[in-house]
């Protein structure tokens, strides 16, 4: 690896350890300072920090990884999870502003459950906590892993040494900063994701002679690759379940903490529609771009008769033989970027569900502002120290576990924040068997041995979609025959809908 690589990505490391440092400087030394950034979010911050904590470095190797083995058919996932991103701005942001505001100044998405619904048992945030800590343990733990091994794969580097250094880095700025400083240090990686993805397949393109050519390399390779409804790797036709599937990967993010507790932290709905403009923006480029750079690489691997091991190493193996190795360093640091920006964001909402709904609702509930920092703080080293442990043992299935975890937490939570913002009759009760049925589905659907034909539709459908579906069910039977009793159920429903019309509602 070329010295100036180095430099780029010492350069990457500083920045990120500033930005936390001047976070810690600037918060509000309060829970809601620390977990949520005193709701004062910008609305570009909002939004980039929401894409670049979404897309993982599945984005930079996952996504033209696929592009590279299976052609066009790819862009099925790419259109789903565009199209879901853009119904959660619009169905989810300015209603879950609204409502976790008025529902008590909600911190954590199970702090709002029990603050909506009255629960003084405790009962709904237990169970949403716990569905929280777990899955987001094991997804830190998968990014800690991809972490490591692009150290691992670049460098040379140990893979032990890599999930120390991806995890110490990440870990330093979360700690210190908090929320303010995952947000502002997404920003800046969005924006250096942003810029890899359309420079890398454009050299790439230009490289090969233009788009002509490129299409023309690709046509002579395999026509297949060019086409929507044909598998390239496979040969074989894709089905209206098969496409239905990839596509209902945008199911998903109604249900994500760690992308909805942006929509929780912007300064007012007036930014809704900038930062949905702004986020839409940037993650069909950036979608896009991923996919060009896994289809205009295999063009140009082809070309230059160049050999590749893992597919999804293409745009590492590309940034190293195209670019200056200053340029090669920055387009490194933007799968760090992607890595990081997902790990930190998920190791606040963990650290949040911890503090709130743990430490404070049973443990200390007079806990002072000042100590709830303490224990946030403390949280982010505890999760990160499972994370990092998790990553030391097996990890041949980390795409696996992440493409799990997106289906629990889509089917788990997804329909629950659905109903509560537009369902008047939602209650505790269909809400804690709403959690329950959708993450007890996704898990049946993918680890029961319900068949063993590669062919069958536990193979083919995406557990996402019966997990949904059985948790959206669930939710409307037990809403619809245990109605809400609580007259103050129904007045802070009411309370949400008014504000909701307010258009100045939240911080200027």
């Amino acid at each position: 690896m070329e010295f100036g690589t180095y430099i780029s990505l010492a350069i990457y490391f500083i920045a990120m350890l500033g930005i936390g440092l001047y976070a810690y400087r600037t918060n509000e030394e309060s829970a809601s300072g620390y977990l949520l950034g005193g709701r004062k979010l910008s609305a570009p911050v909002t939004a980039l920090s929401a894409g670049a904590s979404d897309m993982s470095g599945w984005m930079l190797m996952g996504v033209p990884g696929a592009m590279y083995l299976s052609g066009a058919s790819s862009l099925w996932i790419v259109f789903g999870l565009c199209f879901g991103a853009w119904l959660n701005y619009m169905l989810v942001a300015p209603r879950l502003r609204v409502f976790t505001e008025v529902a008590n100044d909600s911190i954590t998405l199970p702090d709002f459950f029990e603050n909506r619904f009255f629960d003084n048992t405790h009962v709904l945030r237990i169970v949403a906590s716990v569905v929280i800590i777990i899955f987001f343990t094991v997804y830190t733990s998968s990014g800690v892993v991809a972490g490591g091994k692009l150290f691992e794969s670049s460098f040379g580097l140990a893979y032990h040494w890599g999930v120390l250094i991806t995890a110490g880095v990440v870990v330093a700025y979360t700690l210190v900063g908090g929320f303010m400083a995952v947000s502002l240090t997404d920003f800046i990686q969005g924006c250096i994701m942003f810029i890899a993805l359309i420079l890398v397949p454009t050299v790439v393109m230009l490289e090969l002679g233009g788009i002509n050519a490129t299409l023309t390399a690709l046509s002579d390779i395999d026509p297949n690759l060019l086409k929507m409804f044909t598998d390239a790797s496979t040969g074989q036709s894709l089905g209206f379940l098969a496409i239905i599937s990839l596509m209902s990967w945008g199911l998903g993010y109604f249900g994500q903490p760690h992308i909805i507790v942006r929509f929780m932290a912007i300064g007012s709905l007036k930014q809704i529609p900038v930062a949905r403009r702004i986020g839409m923006s940037w993650m069909i480029v950036s979608l896009f771009g991923a996919a060009m750079t896994g289809l205009f690489g295999l063009a140009y691997m082809s070309e230059t008769t160049a050999s590749i091991d893992d597919s999804e190493t293409i745009f590492i193996v590309l940034s190293q033989i195209l670019f200056h190795p200053l340029i090669g360093g920055f387009l490194l640091a933007a799968i760090l970027a992607a890595i990081m920006s997902t790990i930190s964001s998920q190791l606040l909402v963990t650290s949040s569900s911890l503090t709130r709904d743990i430490y404070v609702s049973f443990l200390h509930k007079d806990a002072s502002e000042k100590t709830q920092v303490l224990v946030g703080r403390a949280s982010v080293l505890v999760v990160a120290i499972a994370a990092i442990t998790l990553a030391f043992g097996e990890n041949q299935t980390i795409l696996e576990l992440v493409s799990h975890a997106w289906a629990g937490f889509g089917a788990a939570f997804g329909p629950l924040v659905l109903f509560t913002l537009f369902w008047r009759n939602m209650t505790q009760c269909a809400a804690i068997g709403g959690i329950i049925s959708g993450a007890a589905v996704v898990l049946v659907w993918i680890y029961a041995p319900l068949s063993d034909d590669p062919n069958s539709i536990f193979k083919t459908l995406y557990a996402i979609i019966p997990g949904f579906l059985a948790s959206s069910a669930v939710i409307y039977v037990l809403g619809s025959i245990f109605p809400p009793k609580s007259e103050e159920i129904s007045k802070l429903y009411d309370e949400y809908k008014l504000q909701l019309n307010n258009k100045n509602f939240g911080n200027e």
